[in-house]
């Protein structure tokens, strides 16, 4: 009797025992821990990097099986993320939640949301050099989208194997936006360029040009790049919703409900694919380093497209607005405003730099389809 009670609770301790057969699994515990404290106490994206944290640790606690075959993680995962379900139903959320007035207003800062999207090519020819697989590649330097759901679908449908890496690494920079950014653009600009007053006088947008607008984006960006037609047309299906008007229950329940049910999946799903084994290693942080680059680089190009532009325009413009040229909607903008403000107390940019943000928006998905495109081109997908 007493033999059993032992064994019984030796089985207890089998957790703790199979816990320090591999230290990486103790390391990704404490790495979902500090996704949970940069949710909560810094308030970075609490959205994502709670579930992505608690996801973490699940997964890496043995003998969990959340991830094995009948795992109710598992469950989701194959649902949602091998499907590509998730991250389109997240782009219908955030086409709802995107007012594209302000680039319609002055389109030329849709040129800031393309010159924004450099950083993504030249981090793809960067990783091509490392001696990365081109799909691998293609998702690694898409990282620079600053767009968390278009990394997650180009990621789940081609390499799936690093979408934990690719996954945090586009949500922790999406976040760090605010300390990334500014001391490149004050870097890269003179103190008078950063304190250039620009006047907001754009004429009223018509409503019709806001229907018009995602069915055009659509056929012509389809057209062009139809691999990317999922990415494209979801997220201009919430926006058409939004600005047509007459289906407020429909837009309401993608931009909180569906979006909110989603995201929460979306971020467990992540974060059970940093098993330790598996995330701990040099290509881990290959891919950490490359995306960080690709986030810098996107700025330093936003910002030197503005200084051009500055120059054309005769002075009018301030460089500052193109670094909102990446996809991290709204928070680029308000980084540029809050920029803006420490230099010229008169100086109000946010509604310049809400277009280069809403055009960096259309950007990055446009973007990824054109690289999808270009793959399926070359019979790689």
């Amino acid at each position: 009797m007493e033999d059993a009670i032992i064994k019984g609770l030796l089985g207890l301790t089998v957790g703790f025992q199979h816990l320090l057969i591999d230290w990486r699994n103790v390391i990704m515990i404490l790495v979902g821990g500090v996704l949970i404290w940069l949710g909560i106490k810094k308030d970075c994206e609490p959205l994502l990097l709670l579930p992505i944290g608690f996801g973490c640790i699940l997964v890496n606690i043995p003998l969990s099986e959340v991830m094995m075959k009948d795992g109710f993680i598992r469950i989701i995962y194959d649902a949602g993320i091998d499907t590509e379900l998730f991250p389109l139903l997240i782009f219908i959320g955030i086409g709802a939640m995107t007012d594209f007035g302000p680039v319609l207003a002055r389109p030329s800062t849709f040129l800031l949301g393309a010159a924004g999207q450099f950083g993504i090519f030249l981090t793809l020819l960067l990783a091509l050099a490392l001696g990365f697989p081109k799909l691998e590649a293609i998702s690694i330097g898409i990282i620079g989208a600053c767009d968390g759901p278009t990394a997650i679908y180009v990621t789940s449908k081609f390499a799936p194997q690093i979408l934990g890496a690719v996954s945090v690494a586009a949500y922790s920079y999406m976040a760090l936006v605010p300390v990334i950014q500014p001391p490149i653009m004050k870097l890269l600009t003179t103190k008078k360029e950063r304190e250039t007053i620009m006047e907001y006088k754009a004429k009223p947008v018509s409503k019709t040009t806001k229907l018009l607008f995602p069915l055009v984006i659509t056929v012509i960006g389809g057209l062009i790049a139809p691999k990317g037609l999922p990415l494209l047309g979801t997220i201009m299906l919430g926006n058409f919703m939004r600005e047509s008007g007459v289906v407020e229950r429909l837009t309401k329940a993608s931009e909180n409900e569906i979006a909110n049910v989603v995201t929460l999946f979306l971020g467990l799903c992540i974060g059970c694919t940093m098993v330790g084994p598996a995330f701990i290693k040099a290509q881990t942080l290959i891919i950490l380093a490359l995306g960080f680059l690709a986030i810098c680089l996107d700025t330093v190009c936003g910002v030197c497209f503005g200084k051009i532009m500055r120059v054309v325009t005769g002075g009018k413009i301030n460089p500052l607005i193109g670094a909102a040229g990446i996809s991290a909607f709204p928070m680029a903008a308000r980084v540029v405003q809050k920029e803006g403000l420490k230099y010229n107390k008169r100086n109000y940019l946010l509604m310049h730099a809400m277009g280069a943000n809403a055009g960096g928006q259309i950007g990055s998905v446009i973007a990824a389809a054109i690289m999808l495109a270009i793959l399926a081109g070359m019979g790689v997908i």
